[in-house]
């Protein structure tokens, strides 16, 4: 069947209650985010299954986020890790850090939060200089859209090989094929689009998933 289903509101409520296991934690901190003015920075909750599934299929411990918001999509990658696990969790502003710290405690997984306030190119430049390369499993990037390109050469330098990124907002609300549109977010997305496509240092999914959503498993 080559038909494209069509995915309405109704169909993602229908995925959230059946293909996803939302702790009370989670479920929590998603409706304390809900009601936040910028609560459409959340992660969705069927994304956070995706990214919970991926991190144990992957057996990783080491995970990286870029982007933090509320610590939700933090929350549902800690919970996947074993106890040693360890997520370093990089967002240039610490305005949701107490809601993010509330949760993560009331769930547990305080312990495997490595939090850390700055810009992203820098702290990942950082841990490359101390010698942190090819040492994570996962690196979700959800930061600054106008540095996508940037942070994917750092994150490839950051990554094991069979380690895999995952990019978010990849389509841009559509943006991306409009040529009218000239936004300095919306070209790097392109920008990195086309090169992830081309780059033979990496195997690739892009799903039209949420706001576009693409794998990338770094095969070398």
């Amino acid at each position: 069947m080559a038909d494209r289903l069509e995915i309405t509101a109704d169909l993602i409520d229908y995925v959230c209650q059946h293909g996803t296991r939302e702790s009370a934690s989670l479920k929590r901190l998603r409706h304390h985010t809900q009601i936040l003015p910028d609560a459409d920075m959340r992660v969705p909750q069927e994304q956070g299954q995706l990214l919970y599934f991926l991190i144990k299929a992957l057996n990783a411990k080491r995970v990286m986020e870029l982007g933090v918001f509320t610590g939700y999509s933090t929350l549902w990658m800690a919970s996947a890790l074993p106890d040693d696990g360890r997520v370093v969790a990089i967002d240039k502003r610490n305005n949701w850090q107490e809601l993010a710290e509330t949760h993560w405690q009331e769930a547990g997984v305080r312990h495997k939060i490595d939090f850390r306030i700055g810009r992203a190119q820098g702290v990942m430049q950082d841990m490359l200089n101390e010698g942190e390369g090819s040492s994570f499993d996962l690196i979700f990037v959800d930061a600054d859209k106008k540095s996508y390109t940037a942070y994917y050469e750092l994150a490839l330098k950051l990554l094991r090989t069979g380690g895999i990124m995952v990019f978010d907002n990849m389509l841009r609300l559509g943006d991306v094929i409009d040529p009218e549109i000239k936004d300095p977010a919306v070209d790097d997305i392109r920008a990195l689009n086309a090169r992830l496509r081309d780059d033979d240092r990496v195997v690739i999914s892009m799903l039209p998933f949420s706001d576009g959503l693409t794998l990338a498993l770094k095969a070398a």
